[in-house]
């Protein structure tokens, strides 16, 4: 068993800007942070990679690591359609001497943080207006009416967790929200 490291949580719906500010952190900091790949259960899409940006599972694989425990954290987002991150992943990245940072949705987040407690930062990023939200996703053009209006419903759902969270980071405006993310990270690597 390695020794017990640090974590970082970015947990946010979607639209806020999370994983900008994740691989922006892991760009700054590259000797610190390291980045938690998690597993799944659906296909990997033209670009990615195994093992680089998902553990691409069969659902009786991820079924069966649920089982033995394997598992920090997991759902199945719709039937069959597994998300989690596996304890191995952290423990992985630890032996590697860095902080793991997260790039998860708010439940995964806070279960996170249930369980690593005070070894855990975890950060909620928002948008003040839903609006600008909206906007952002709709600029994606991966998204319907329909697909928007239930992300939508999505947001307004997980941003009343944000008050569980140790930070809110407001994400209005990139470049102030890079800065303030760097200090964050920085006064929580620095914390004994």
């Amino acid at each position: 068993m390695s020794p017990q490291g640090k974590l970082i949580i970015f947990s946010a719906p979607s639209g806020s800007g999370k994983t900008t500010i994740v691989r922006h952190l892991l760009q700054a900091f590259p000797e610190k942070l390291a980045f938690s790949i998690s597993a799944c259960t659906r296909e990997p899409r033209a670009h990615e990679v195994d093992g680089a940006d998902y553990y691409f599972l069969s659902p009786e694989t991820f079924r069966e690591k649920i089982a033995n425990g394997e598992f920090v954290e997991w759902e199945e987002v719709y039937r069959d359609n597994f998300y989690g991150t596996l304890r191995a992943e952290i423990e992985r990245l630890w032996k590697s001497g860095r902080t793991v940072v997260f790039d998860v949705d708010v439940k995964g987040g806070l279960k996170l943080k249930e369980v690593y407690k005070d070894q855990a930062l975890a950060i909620f990023v928002g948008v003040s207006s839903e609006e600008e939200i909206y906007k952002r996703l709709n600029a994606r053009g991966t998204e319907n009416e329909a697909s928007l209006n239930r992300r939508m419903e999505k947001v307004r759902y997980e941003s009343g967790f944000k008050d569980q969270f140790d930070v809110v980071l407001w994400n209005d405006r990139l470049e102030d929200t890079l800065a303030k993310a760097e200090v964050l990270v920085e006064n929580f690597l620095n914390r004994p």
